[in-house]
């Protein structure tokens, strides 16, 4: 089955250029589905599985999404997808702190500027397959000037996308001491293993026979299990639990 890709942009030249970004970007079939405002995003949207991807068809897997729109504010469908089971995107010409930090509050998993080159655009995008958030050039060195001025950029070592976005843990949850509904599941525990490993998205994926996004949303799920934020607070509770 193809994954579904949705780009929200209104320049039909960039919208273009982004669809071009992201067929180089990925070797996995794909259905490309573009919006050029926020209404007709969300009802591609909701024919795809609804905010919660649980209706009508197959939910998008990766959303690329402009923050400037004629109807409103890239933001707003940020927030409304925080439950989507997608990778969001953010692809736009902002680089300063006041676009860039709220999108990351919001939800978004990576930060694009379309005007870095096609060659950088692909790349970046790649990151997703080994589980790095895309960035551009600009946008991590604006992060990491951020929290190296003086700002509380959490523990050394810590991706600062992940301390941006509001995702920072307290203390990782035992797995003996998980609730019932918050155990892993089998697939989860074998990604688990996997990833503590050092296997990426990539590789994981063809071990198991799935999708790497399917990888990514069992990532997903572990790390708000487990109540940690990076690989390496998963691996230490794996490798406690015995499962490398």
């Amino acid at each position: 089955m193809a994954i579904k890709v949705l780009i929200v942009e209104d320049n039909p030249v960039a919208r273009s250029f982004l669809c071009r970004v992201v067929n180089e970007s990925f070797s996995d079939d794909k259905t490309l589905v573009e919006a050029g405002d926020l209404e007709s995003a969300r009802r591609r949207i909701g024919l795809a599985g609804g905010d919660q991807g649980a209706q009508g068809g197959d939910p998008f897997r990766l959303v690329l999404l402009d923050l400037e729109l004629p109807d409103g504010n890239g933001l707003e469908l940020l927030t409304e997808l925080a439950s989507y089971p997608a990778t969001k995107i953010v692809t736009t010409l902002y680089s300063d702190d006041e676009h860039l930090f709220p999108a990351l509050q919001c939800g978004a998993d990576g930060y694009l500027l379309k005007e870095d080159r096609f060659e950088v655009l692909v790349e970046e995008l790649q990151k997703i397959v080994r589980g790095q958030p895309p960035l551009s050039p600009a946008i991590a060195r604006r992060l990491l000037s951020h929290f190296r001025g003086g700002a509380d950029g959490g523990q050394a070592g810590e991706p600062a996308l992940a301390h941006a976005s509001g995702f920072t843990s307290s203390r990782p949850t035992p797995l003996d001491r998980l609730p019932e509904h918050n155990r892993l599941t089998p697939r989860e525990s074998e990604v688990l293993t996997y990833l503590s490993k050092g296997f990426t998205i990539k590789e994981i994926a063809s071990l198991m026979g799935i999708k790497w996004f399917t990888v990514n949303d069992h990532i997903k799920s572990i790390y708000k299990k487990l109540n940690v934020s990076s690989r390496a607070e998963a691996a230490v509770l794996a490798t406690k639990q015995g499962l490398v």
